[in-house]
């Protein structure tokens, strides 16, 4: 963790950095209209409650800026993909986060059209009431390198999550977005364990659909419990250790429609109502990419270069912007978390053959009744739609031949697991490759303990 630096203008924020703009002042407007009624009920809105020292440092920094990404080339769409403006080997622009946390000014200045698809993964423990053990992230806006003419603001909003108050929440109209050069920092108390998702919320169809995308999961206090599961790691407070794991892969879902990119990157509107996406994406890769090796993706851990850009995946420069595998590996008879979800903007049908996988969250809620009947099930096959998410645990199943065994995890629906690409798979689809032993232990989420 690095403390945190002064930014861009000494001493100034985004807080101080309020324009009045038409959108702005319908939002004062309607602001001012809550305030004139907020008498007439005396209920009680906010409990006082101990607060964290605000110079406490943030456990993560984020970056928003634009940037490029590699999506198979082949078959081209015409104008609009691979864009003639990529830099060589790449072919599509996008707007992103990237983890700048611990980086000088100088580096973090430098990731300036260095964004990365999907967002940095991070997750974060249950919060245990000592305010002292707030999660703080911290955000800055390093501008568009390629469109300047789109002063838009960033925000990071934390998709389902129950507990925050709208100050943090993100959502522009109703907290604070970060202009361009400015910084925000975002205290979370979370509460609620399981997986969820977020982006930023500014101009949301955009950006969204952009690549300000990725997934962030909470960690339940029952984690450190021996007694219940042999690994003491946990996908909920179940109390009984059906939700143990020993190892986790996150994965996380989106898309691309290549004329929306082309656009952004050449000065143009899309018509989004004329929405198709072209590509579907796993960890912001389509397949077989989506096996390739990880780039840095422990994000409290970060490599990079001596500059602060990405390091590319081993073997595979092209990759450099996407750092995330959805490769599984395992030995037989472990347990394995699979955190699912979507951003995309159609359901999508995840299929695993020849494992039956068991949902036991959804929405980061487990799947327990109110009288804690367990509501928990097998299936081969889950439904996640837009802005959904699933924590599903499978058990691998014995090892038979040599080498390591592999089983497909794949979107049901042809066009989104070949991008209509010739061949077979080509899009949201990797790999579960089950070893007889000898995989080490995870590091951080999506290791893969082995060289595949």
């Amino acid at each position: 963790m690095s403390s945190t630096p002064t930014q861009h203008t000494p001493g100034r924020s985004a807080l101080s950095d309020l324009r009045l703009s038409r959108r702005r002042a319908l939002g004062l407007a309607g602001s001012a209209a809550v305030l004139a009624t907020a008498g007439t009920w005396a209920g009680r809105v906010l409990t006082p409650d101990a607060v964290a020292s605000p110079g406490q440092p943030a456990n993560l920094y984020l970056a928003g800026t634009d940037g490029w990404i590699h999506l198979p080339p082949s078959p081209a769409i015409p104008p609009f993909h691979p864009d003639n403006l990529a830099p060589d080997g790449l072919t599509t622009y996008i707007f992103g986060f990237r983890n700048v946390t611990g980086m000088s000014d100088a580096q973090r200045l430098g990731q300036k059209q260095k964004a990365q698809h999907a967002a940095p993964l991070f997750w974060v423990p249950q919060y245990d009431g000592n305010p002292d053990h707030e999660f703080r992230v911290q955000l800055t806006n390093l501008g568009l390198a390629l469109r300047p003419d789109l002063f838009d603001a960033h925000t990071l909003h934390w998709h389902g999550f129950r507990n925050v108050i709208p100050f943090f929440d993100g959502e522009p109209s109703g907290s604070v977005s970060v202009p361009a050069g400015r910084e925000f920092t975002y205290v979370y108390r979370p509460h609620e364990p399981g997986t969820y998702m977020y982006h930023c919320h500014v101009e949301d169809v955009e950006h969204v659909h952009m690549g300000m995308t990725g997934l962030v999961f909470v960690r339940p206090s029952q984690d450190g419990n021996t007694d219940l599961y042999p690994s003491g790691r946990y996908v909920y407070n179940d109390g009984d250790g059906s939700t143990g794991f020993d190892r986790e892969f996150a994965m996380f879902l989106s898309e691309v429609w290549a004329e929306a990119h082309w656009a952004d990157a050449h000065i143009q509107l899309p018509e989004w109502s004329d929405y198709r996406a072209d590509f579907a994406l796993l960890n912001g890769r389509v397949y077989p990419d989506t096996i390739a090796p990880n780039g840095s993706v422990d994000p409290f851990n970060p490599v990079h270069a001596a500059d602060g850009d990405l390091i590319a995946p081993a073997g595979h420069p092209e990759l450099q912007y996407q750092p995330q595998s959805s490769l599984v590996t395992c030995n037989a008879g472990e347990r394995v978390a699979l955190r699912f979800s979507n951003l995309g903007f159609r359901e999508s049908a995840m299929t695993i053959t020849g494992i039956r996988m068991r949902v036991v969250g959804r929405d980061a809620t487990p799947m327990r009744g109110r009288g804690g009947t367990d509501t928990s099930y097998e299936t081969d096959t889950i439904n996640i739609g837009p802005g959904e998410s699933y924590d599903v645990v499978f058990t691998a199943p014995p090892k038979t031949g040599s080498g390591y065994d592999t089983y497909y995890l794949y979107n049901r629906s042809l066009t989104r697991s070949n991008n209509l690409a010739a061949g077979g798979f080509g899009g949201q689809a990797t790999e579960i490759h089950v070893y007889a032993g000898g995989v080490p232990a995870q590091q951080y989420p999506n290791d893969w303990g082995v060289s595949a």
